[in-house]
């Protein structure tokens, strides 16, 4: 047994077979983990007991996660055998009923520092791009993102997923990583009238239909549209670049409704500046409202409130009025005109008007 703060790590039993069961029947697991057979049965649950026992004998480890106090099953935890390079992977699943409370990262915690103690030098964690859970876990486990292998693996119905690599080393603090860029509280801004949420795969046609716009594509850096393919791309991904503080994507909704009418970002983001960069960019049947505007202020202060950036930045095209009416109404100051900033059609240089806001002192 491996103790692991709030759970224990133990022997997977035949006592856990039911527990398994309804656990590997959630919809999470199997989007997830295509080798989870669908349906979940207990023939199922019998193998993996089984497979378990291998994974011993092949150089791995498999415990079940459990309720210290109960002994009952909250999810699996394993080791694959080394690789040829010495280092091995690490694999989990929790239980619906065992989520949001920490189980995940404090048994992944405690199995690398118990691979470790057995000469173990490096533990290895991949996770889909959009499986923003696990990415969150290696991350309070003090793994360190190392990068995205592409098309790392068959998914479910048979296209291939890109995987995220993180790994801890036996030097390594353990210490939790924590993002640069929190997530939103509550999981989304609004002052009432304009809602902010994550971008996320399903806004990908909407977020393509918006950047396909000719006064759109007019102002964008490259003045270029995407195709559908690099939109879908870009949304699923979204979130994943939140988690490493590269960028912060949003889409701009009705408060009352819900319906897109926008897209936000808070990116070029330079800790050590303390300095970030907005841009957004509005459907037509949301423009003149003040819909931008309330999205650039929503953004801005919660760059404010809940990181330590002091300057926010915005560039525009000297003759785009409208987004200059934004950032006025919005608190931004006029801070310099840069000729020939950015690339325009062809081989031409375009200038960029730059705004900027500060936190405010004290």
């Amino acid at each position: 047994m491996v103790p692991a703060g709030p759970v224990l790590l133990r022997e997977p039993t035949e006592a856990d077979t039911d527990a398994i069961v309804r656990g590997c029947s959630d919809p999470e697991i199997a989007r997830f983990i295509p080798n989870v057979p669908v349906p979940y049965t207990r023939d199922d649950a019998i193998s993996h007991l089984k497979a378990a026992e291998q994974d011993w004998q092949r150089g791995g480890a498999s415990f079940a996660v459990a309720d210290p106090g109960t002994g009952r099953w909250l999810g699996n935890i394993g080791l694959k055998p080394p690789n040829p390079r010495g280092g091995v992977e690490i694999g989990y699943l929790i239980a619906p009923w065992a989520r949001g409370r920490g189980v995940a990262a404090a048994a992944t915690a405690a199995l690398s520092a118990w691979a470790f103690a057995h000469g173990v030098h490096r533990v290895e964690l991949l996770a889909e791009v959009e499986n923003l859970a696990s990415q969150r876990v290696a991350m309070a486990a003090g793994f360190q993102r190392e990068g995205v292998q592409r098309h790392g693996t068959p998914a479910r119905d048979g296209a291939y997923r890109d995987l995220v690599s993180f790994a801890r080393l036996s030097t390594d603090s353990g210490e939790r990583v924590r993002p640069f860029l929190p997530p939103l509280p509550g999981g989304s801004l609004s002052d009432g009238v304009v809602r902010l949420t994550p971008l996320e795969a399903g806004d990908a046609a909407d977020y393509h239909t918006l950047q396909s716009l000719p006064d759109v594509v007019r102002y964008s850096v490259p003045p270029e549209a995407p195709t559908a393919q690099e939109s879908e791309q870009f949304c699923r991904e979204a979130g994943m670049l939140w988690l490493t503080g590269a960028r912060a994507e949003m889409a701009i909704r009705g408060a009352d409704d819900g319906a897109f009418a926008g897209h936000i970002q808070l990116s070029n983001i330079v800790p050590p500046l303390r300095q970030a960069m907005v841009g957004y960019s509005m459907l037509p049947r949301a423009r003149g409202r003040g819909l931008a505007t309330r999205a650039v202020n929503l953004v801005t202060e919660w760059a404010f409130g809940h990181t330590s950036l002091a300057r926010v930045v915005a560039g525009t095209s000297p003759a785009n009025t409208a987004s200059h009416g934004v950032l006025e109404r919005a608190g931004f100051t006029r801070d310099a005109l840069l000729h020939g900033a950015l690339p325009g059609p062809g081989d031409t240089r375009l200038d960029d008007l730059q705004w900027y806001r500060l936190r405010p002192s004290g």
